[in-house]
């Protein structure tokens, strides 16, 4: 993707984010593909709702910075999943509370809804590990390296999602927090089994 409207929808996504409640002050961090070797990603310490072009380092997939800001510290979670992942262009990771404490109390995120099942579907989740850890970057790519998950748990933290676009990545984050909002509330009322009919699913993805 060109280097300035990646940029532009990161700044986009990070406002939003923070807007909808996803992420408080300076935690998550987005990142975008820009060859393959190459990613822009937020850098350490900046707060999402108040990004600027400048915000962001230019990276190698090995770390190396080759612009900008010193980057997140979380760098290695985006660059390893870049690495197994050669379809994904863009990472969203976020904090979204209703998807950590559903997760964190040991229930499953169920999808209901048409979309939370067509645009997530399935996800995976890694136990807690220090953020910006090897092993938390490790994990995550494991858990997407198949391509059966496009969404990640990181278990009592946040969540990372990636697509084959900024909007896309960002669009199954909103979807993981929307279907654990709505598990959420059916817990509340006793339901522990309804999700989207698995034949209906099978339909929209052959339409």
């Amino acid at each position: 993707m060109e280097r300035t409207e990646a940029l532009n929808q990161l700044i986009r996504v990070g406002s939003d984010a923070v807007g909808m409640g996803l992420v408080q002050a300076s935690g998550g961090n987005l990142s975008c593909r820009l060859d393959d070797n190459t990613v822009v990603i937020t850098g350490k310490g900046t707060w999402l709702d108040r990004l600027t072009p400048d915000s962001f380092a230019r990276i190698t997939l090995s770390g190396e910075v080759l612009e900008g800001p010193k980057p997140s510290s979380e760098w290695k979670l985006h660059t390893r999943t870049y690495e197994v992942r050669s379809d994904a262009r863009a990472i969203i990771h976020l904090h979204p509370q209703y998807t950590l404490l559903v997760t964190a109390l040991g229930h499953p995120v169920r999808f209901i809804t048409q979309d939370h099942a067509f645009y997530v579907g399935s996800y995976g989740q890694t136990k807690y590990y220090t953020n910006g850890s090897d092993e938390l970057a490790e994990t995550a790519a494991e858990q997407v390296a198949s391509g059966a998950h496009d969404v990640v748990v990181l278990g009592n933290h946040g969540i990372s999602a990636l697509g084959d676009s900024v909007e896309s990545a960002f669009r199954k984050a909103l979807n993981m927090e929307e279907a654990a909002t709505m598990t959420y509330r059916a817990l509340l009322l006793g339901d522990t089994g309804t999700v989207f009919p698995a034949e209906e699913l099978a339909k929209l993805r052959h339409q």
